[in-house]
């Protein structure tokens, strides 16, 4: 009887968590800069009752922050310049909403953030259509299999056709396009969304500053209404437009969706609300849940019962009174619970994981239970580094967390040698969080701080937040090298002996990088050029090589 009643528990428990698992929703934003992802992002938590008045990200005194932008430069700069875990519950699903830096120059914590979701929000400018960084973001999400949904924002300016809109999305990225509603007219003329499902228009009011839920009447196509708001030649020309969509035969299909081979397309306003909550239920709806996870000698599915997760990001001074550090756990399978003990598969450590927090923005709450799908907030001074696998299983061990090739380079001079402590341990510090790469030069007699960074706004941002958060001045002085090369000899050099050195263009430099594999840092093609011809028994790479798992 004890064995039929430890069976029944397992059941019930496995039934719970397959239940829990079901409701997550986990997904990203992510666009080109000045498409409207931060304001998009903010409408969907007024929708989703996660804020009752929506922020702006105009740079109007009087208007209220964005929740998304919590930090002090973000709010001065009005540019995202760090990824964010916003959770809320809306619609019997609980969510995991992380929003991206849009800037280029943040595009390695925006491809990071990108391995710890199951969908993303793409959000385009219908005015510009497809833009350089919404091609990059788009082709990481390729390569990841990550599902797609497109919001073809600004629909209340002066936009490209619908039609072109969606045949660049087929022709430029190579997606099939699925328009699921269709904008009424745009411009001065956008009144609405027309909802090809249901055959209804959503006819819109503006509120003030977009800060409140927009009124809506919904109405038939045919409805005086629709015909009395719209100006003729609009209502035909769309009334057009569905003739063609409906002749072209298409249709929906879910696989295709989250296999990534097709995008559901909606368009709307997000800075006045229209077309937000559609774009929302229709998303909770579509998108997947939680799925397995690969690693070295297998997969995990989401629903075992057995914990295990990846941190793919790090937080220093959310809150500045504390000088805490945060680790961003996705947790891949089973169940979290606060104080539960799990192995830093890196290091063969084992861990208490007691002080987890709930992420939104800025805030959080003590959580006790997590599942499959969510993004807990570790608190500590855990020695985790981005990418750590942490689980019950001491096998499970997650390659999840790119590494990329910096294109610019500075040296990074401590300008008050009575502050050199902070200095020390803020970088170290900032570091961990991925904000730069650390070189050393193997020749120099003064230690200087050598990073290497994807674009120079990270190197403003790291001064800024050394001096603020550490009280540490300190000085960038910028280098003129822009290309990264990793060499590795073809023979490994003899124990005892001196390591062999590549031959190094005129203008270009070794260096040694976090794992001591020699570096040469070069000014331009030519010079890789001439690093190529002369080094013809060394391999070299142009982007890090993988690390190992003892490392």
């Amino acid at each position: 009887m004890p064995a039929l009643e430890a069976s029944s528990t397992d059941q019930t428990l496995n039934a719970h968590l397959a239940a829990e698992v079901s409701k997550r929703r986990t997904f990203a934003i992510i666009s080109h800069p000045d498409a409207g992802k931060t304001t998009l992002t903010e409408k969907l938590l007024l929708y989703g009752g996660a804020v009752n008045l929506a922020g702006s990200v105009t740079s109007r005194r009087d208007q209220r922050a964005t929740t998304s932008d919590w930090m002090e430069l973000e709010k001065q700069r009005g540019i995202s310049v760090s990824s964010t875990v916003l959770q809320f519950e809306y619609g019997g699903c609980v969510i995991n909403l992380l929003d991206t830096p849009g800037h280029k120059d943040f595009s390695e914590d925006t491809y990071r953030v990108l391995t710890a979701v199951d969908a993303a929000v793409m959000v385009i400018d219908a005015g510009k259509g497809i833009e350089s960084q919404t091609r990059k973001l788009f082709e990481v999400c390729r390569l990841r299999g990550v599902p797609i949904f497109t919001f073809m924002n600004k629909m209340d300016r002066p936009s490209r056709p619908p039609l072109e809109l969606l045949d660049e999305l087929e022709s430029v990225l190579g997606i099939h396009a699925m328009p699921l509603n269709w904008p009424m007219g745009d411009g001065p003329e956008f009144r609405g969304v027309f909802d090809r499902e249901t055959k209804q228009v959503h006819l819109f009011e503006r509120t003030s500053q977009g800060a409140y839920r927009a009124p809506v009447k919904v109405r038939d196509i045919e409805d005086e209404l629709v015909r009395e708001t719209m100006d003729p030649g609009v209502y035909r020309r769309v009334c057009e437009e569905l003739s063609l969509l409906e002749g072209a035969g298409s249709t929906f299909d879910l696989e295709a969706v989250r296999a990534g081979k097709l995008t559901p397309v909606f368009f709307g306003s997000a800075a006045n609300n229209f077309g937000v909550q559609l774009l929302m239920d229709r998303f909770l709806e579509l998108a997947p849940p939680p799925a397995s996870r690969k690693f070295a000698g297998g997969s995990v599915e989401p629903t075992e019962k057995g914990f295990s997760g990846f941190v793919f990001k790090i937080q220093a001074n959310m809150n500045p009174k504390h000088r805490d550090r945060v680790a961003f756990i996705r947790i891949v399978s089973g169940t979290f619970e606060r104080d539960m003990v799990v192995i830093n598969t890196r290091s063969g450590k084992r861990i208490r994981l007691s002080n987890s927090q709930r992420l939104f923005a800025k805030e959080r709450e003590t959580i006790d239970t997590a599942f499959a799908g969510d993004v807990v907030g570790i608190v500590g001074n855990h020695d985790f580094l981005m990418g750590d696998t942490l689980a019950e299983r001491p096998d499970v061990i997650f390659d999840e967390i790119p590494r990329f090739a910096p294109e610019c380079f500075a040296f990074l001079h401590n300008t008050s040698s009575a502050k050199f402590k902070r200095f020390r341990e803020g970088l170290e510090q900032l570091l961990k969080e991925g904000l730069a790469q650390p070189f050393q030069l193997p020749d120099s007699y003064q230690y200087i701080p050598l990073l290497g960074a994807v674009g120079p706004l990270q190197f403003e941002v790291l001064k800024y937040r050394l001096e603020t958060e550490y009280g540490a001045e300190c000085r960038v002085e910028v280098m003129d090298w822009r290309i990264a090369r990793w060499m590795k000899p073809a023979q490994e050099t003899p124990p005892g002996e001196k390591p062999t050195r590549p031959h190094v263009p005129s203008g270009s430099k070794l260096a040694l990088d976090a794992d001591n594999s020699f570096v040469v840092l070069l000014p331009d093609a030519w010079a890789v050029k001439s690093l190529e011809t002369h080094n013809k028994d060394w391999t070299i790479q142009s982007t890090p090589p993988k690390k190992g798992p003892s490392q």
